[in-house]
């Protein structure tokens, strides 16, 4: 447990850069079927479904100008941050219903059970099927 944390009242989540929180953050909503917490102009917000205390955010960037992550990385241009791994029954279905919400399929696909996406925003994504 960190120093100085209570038991309770604390929120703990991801959050995600993005130049559109809101369009990102319905995508994601799509994706998972998670709760809408907050809308707001410069946050949007998802409720882990169950923990009142866990998030997942997206927000627009305060410091610099958005560039779009790549995947696979190559020298020189802005690398992936971070990833969400999205575990699923029925990998080929999840992956249809992700590219019809707007994500992209990833040309480089490094193993048989997951697929690598890339949201609208360009952060790459994982869904995978255990087995």
């Amino acid at each position: 447990m960190l120093r100085g944390r209570s038991s309770k009242g604390h929120w703990f989540g991801t959050v995600i850069d993005a130049p559109d929180p809101q369009a990102l953050g319905l995508f994601y909503h799509e994706v998972l079927g998670w709760e809408i917490h907050k809308n707001e102009p410069n946050e949007f917000t998802l409720a882990v479904p169950g923990n009142s205390e866990t998030y997942l955010a997206f927000q627009s960037q305060t410091s610099a100008e958005w560039v779009r992550p790549t995947w696979p990385a190559e020298d020189g241009k802005q690398h992936m941050m971070m990833h969400l791994d999205i575990e699923v029954g029925d990998l080929e279905q999840a992956v249809a219903h992700a590219v019809e919400l707007g994500a992209t399929l990833a040309d480089f696909q490094p193993q048989k059970n997951v697929r690598v996406l890339l949201d609208p925003a360009g952060h790459p994504f994982c869904l995978y099927a255990d087995g």
